[in-house]
């Protein structure tokens, strides 16, 4: 499949009905190896200072599943999470990997990163000599990595892990890194994001970026934009509690600020989001989150009031969202 058309399979995903993206991607890396005669895409997974959300729900991915991906499109080398090799046999196939596939893995961090005291806050590993820290394992594997992906709003920006009062000193990825950095996030991550990422790095490489290094196929429009109860905003017809029908931005919503596709991606099996269970969004991609959400369903004016907004986070005019102005669908 040549790239246009994998993004645009990527863009349909709003008016496909049999959820094409995740049904495809699969049989599509697996004729890119065998046509470019090209191994899997080499991984490399941290799990850091984070809830363990993340690599959740990864391991939920349908349509492929969970043993598909890591059988036909990804060469899981090393994870603290997923491996079964425990101590010093584990230690040894991350230097393995790190030697056989030197500035050719891909290095995914799930987890913010915590620089206070040297990092002593996350610890992957002990040897007999010394702790090894996260800050440790991130800086080193860094440096040796072809790609490096952020997977979570923790590692892309910090989130939950560096909020106030942010006692461990936990940065995002791309503070300890001086290179670029992918950034993936989510709170969780939706794994059609993660999957999807990783299908383009290995069949075309890095993907086009948004401002803040998300990959646009994924973060190009406002949940606002494609919401199912925007017509009640272009109405003004506001819920006045949790659970009416009505448009939520009454309750807190910041779908107006917050660039997703979980209107029409949706989660679990691809049935449902926050909003289709009456929950505000809750701004969980956004580079402020969770500091700048808060109070979670008090109205979005309210909440920014007297708050240091991320200048890179679009601003809200009127109540109306900012989006870009060409649509690519």
């Amino acid at each position: 499949m040549e790239k246009a058309d994998f993004l645009q399979l990527c863009r349909n995903y709003a008016t496909s009905a049999n959820y094409e993206l995740s049904a495809k991607v699969l049989p599509v890396a697996r004729e890119y190896l065998m046509q470019h005669n090209q191994t899997k895409l080499p991984v490399i997974w941290l799990e850091t200072s984070d809830s363990g959300d993340n690599n959740i729900a990864f391991m939920n991915t349908t349509y492929p599943y969970l043993n598909q991906v890591l059988t036909d499109m990804i060469d899981l080398l090393y994870s603290n999470t997923f491996m079964a090799a425990q101590g010093s046999d584990a230690l040894r196939l991350l230097a393995n990997a790190v030697t056989t596939y030197d500035n050719r893995f891909t290095l995914i961090v799930e987890g913010a990163v915590p620089t206070k005291d040297a990092g002593i806050y996350n610890v992957i590993a002990r040897t007999k000599h010394r702790s090894i820290t996260a800050l440790d394992a991130v800086s080193g594997l860094g440096k040796a990595a072809q790609y490096v992906v952020a997977v979570g709003t923790c590692a892309s920006f910090g989130g939950a892990s560096s909020a106030a009062p942010n006692l461990s000193g936990s940065v995002a990825v791309n503070q300890v890194l001086k290179r670029e950095v992918i950034n993936v996030s989510g709170c969780p991550v939706n794994p059609d994001w993660l999957v999807g990422t990783l299908a383009h790095l290995l069949m075309y490489g890095k993907p086009d970026l948004d401002e803040l290094n998300r990959p646009k196929l994924f973060y190009n429009f406002t949940v606002h934009r494609h919401c199912q109860r925007r017509s009640y905003f272009d109405k003004k017809e506001f819920a006045k509690h949790l659970g009416d029908i009505e448009c939520m931005f009454s309750q807190g919503c910041s779908g107006p600020r917050t660039a997703s596709d979980c209107p029409y991606r949706q989660w679990t099996n691809h049935v449902s989001w926050p909003v289709k269970v009456n929950t505000p969004c809750i701004g969980c991609t956004n580079r402020d989150f969770p500091d700048g959400s808060t109070p979670f369903f008090s109205p979005l004016p309210e909440k920014l009031k007297g708050k240091k907004t991320n200048l890179n986070q679009p601003k809200i005019e009127k109540g109306a969202p900012n989006e870009p102005a060409k649509n690519p669908l």
